[in-house]
């Protein structure tokens, strides 16, 4: 009996934690005298062990034992023991690191790896350094662009010159993602120590995933496309969007539930599932993946930007009413309590001011009929041009909440959207027409391992362009768009390069870094003070 991979440290609070893992066989898995049996989806067996009744602000060596027998840590480790570290109660001190967009080392062709350079410093280092919290914001797989090895393990369950070629295909295929992707050592370990939330981006399913109404019906002409969404769902579901649930959300999720005491294989459970999480009807969509962490006074708000989007009759929204309504709900309830205010969403909210404004026009000219919205469309897709800025509504309604929420009586100190996704960096400060208490800023941070090609760097650094920007306003207003409601000004960036952030609390005090990984290890190449 042996681990396939794992264990992951997943929620975490001051006197409960989860732990991740997937076995080889079916079997018993233990973490500190709690057990729990695997569950299975075709022939790969998982088990999330919900740790309870924990002393707050300890920390604690752990084992993992699977059917009696020691599987971690692994015997010659030159890794430290994995704990798990409860947040003390009322704790307002936290370090949080998050990044988005890492590749598997495929022959070091995006240059060193962000997270695994963080991971080795850790481990050299003093535990009273390491962070609370890893927050994860989409592409933790690439089902679209498979390294040279997976197309070789690819080639030899089926015919890659038949569409979707290198893709991966099915459930089957995204397991090997993963284990690729969290199987080397550091990541393994960096995983196993720190509590980890997530939440997935486009090529954790497909490029642009859910850019648009058309794009989604061009890509369910394609034969292979549905299984493809099947497994991206259902492998999302076991690998990433369990552990991002505390205890209570765990006993009361029907089927998480249903599959923990299944007995058999859950695949028709999940199939069921992921049929339904992408089916959008009457202006909703069929799961919430959305979620919220509470890090003592440190709230953070998780927002599904991707998978939950609205895109069907002529109404685009990134989320649909309800999961709006459940965000704001949070938001408000912790404006009172929380002295910063986290919302991490896998794509930028305030992107070069450029950018957004042309977001917005053609998100207007799409709706023109005949030639021209055909051409509109054509140039979303071929631009990529599908962040909050393309869905309007949305973006407007985000900015509303986060004013609302910032001029409270007593509002968090700080309100800062976390995201990824553009293969740079950059810190971003808001500024509202009528004055907003709390300070709000766009933090960027992409990618931890990949690449971005020299002239796009040229291009975002362009965007950046204060006379840019008044060209695409005024363009955008004559186009019928209304004008944005509120303006934002970069405050450090763009870097480029593997990257991961921090944003560190101290009462109502953060700050935030961001690092560049080199040969030597990670350097910084931005710190500023927040609140």
């Amino acid at each position: 009996m042996s681990l396939r991979l794992g264990p992951l440290l997943r929620h975490v609070d001051e006197t409960s934690a989860t732990v991740w893992v997937e076995t080889d066989t079916a079997s018993e898995v233990e973490v500190l005298g709690t057990t729990a049996r695997t569950f299975e989806v075709r022939g790969h067996h998982f088990a999330l062990l919900v740790l309870t009744g924990l002393e707050p602000g300890t920390s604690t060596e752990y084992e993992v034992r699977v059917d009696g027998e020691k599987v971690w840590p692994e015997a010659g480790t030159a890794f430290p023991p994995s704990r798990i570290r409860t947040l003390p109660e009322n704790e307002s001190r936290l370090r949080l690191v998050f990044g988005s967009c890492r590749k598997p080392h495929d022959g070091d062709a995006f240059g060193p790896d962000a997270l695994a350079a963080y991971a080795r410093r850790m481990a050299d280092g003093a535990e009273a350094e390491w962070p609370q919290a890893l927050l994860m914001l989409g592409d933790q797989v690439y089902a679209d662009e498979t390294t040279d090895e997976t197309q070789e393990w690819l080639k030899q369950r089926r015919d890659t010159s038949k569409p979707p070629g290198t893709e991966v295909t099915d459930f089957e295929e995204y397991t090997h993602l993963y284990l690729e992707a969290w199987g080397e050592p550091s990541i393994r370990w960096l995983l196993s120590t720190v509590p980890t939330s997530m939440i997935f981006d486009d090529h954790d399913v497909r490029d642009d995933w859910n850019t648009s109404h058309t794009w989604r019906e061009q890509m369910r002409a394609q034969p292979w496309w549905q299984e493809r969404l099947r497994g991206a769902i259902m492998s999302y579901w076991a690998y990433q969007h369990l552990g991002n649930l505390g205890p209570a959300e765990l006993a009361e999720d029907p089927t998480f539930q249903k599959a923990i005491t299944s007995g058999g294989d859950n695949a028709d459970l999940l199939v069921a599932y992921a049929d339904e999480a992408d089916n959008e009807r009457d202006g909703t969509k069929g799961a919430r993946w959305s979620y919220r962490r509470d890090f003592g006074k440190v709230r953070l708000l998780v927002i599904d930007s991707r998978a939950g989007r609205i895109l069907a009759g002529g109404t685009r929204s990134m989320v649909d009413d309800d999961e709006f309504g459940w965000i704001e709900d949070n938001a408000a309830n912790a404006a009172e309590a929380c002295d910063h205010l986290l919302i991490g969403s896998s794509l930028p909210w305030l992107l070069p001011p450029v950018i957004s404004h042309l977001q917005s026009l053609n998100e207007r000219a799409c709706r023109r009929p005949g030639w021209r919205g055909r051409l509109a469309e054509k140039i979303r897709q071929a631009g990529d041009l599908e962040h909050w800025a393309a869905f309007r509504a949305s973006f407007d309604r985000l900015a509303a909440m986060i004013a609302r929420e910032g001029r409270r009586e007593e509002p968090p100190a700080t309100i800062a959207v976390l995201s990824g996704d553009v293969h740079h960096a950059y810190i971003a400060e808001a500024r509202y027409p009528e004055p907003v208490t709390s300070a709000v800023y766009q933090l960027t941070c992409s990618p931890v391992h990949n690449a971005m090609p020299r002239p796009l760097r040229l291009a975002f650094a362009a965007t950046w362009s204060p006379r840019l920007a008044s060209l695409a306003r005024r363009w955008a207003a004559r186009g019928g768009v209304e004008p944005l409601p509120l303006d934002w000004r970069k405050t450090s960036g763009p870097h480029f390069g593997n990257v991961v952030a921090t944003v560190e609390t101290t009462g109502r005090s953060a700050v935030t870094t961001i690092e560049q990984a080199t040969g030597d290890g990670l350097v910084e190449v931005a710190r500023q003070r927040l609140a």
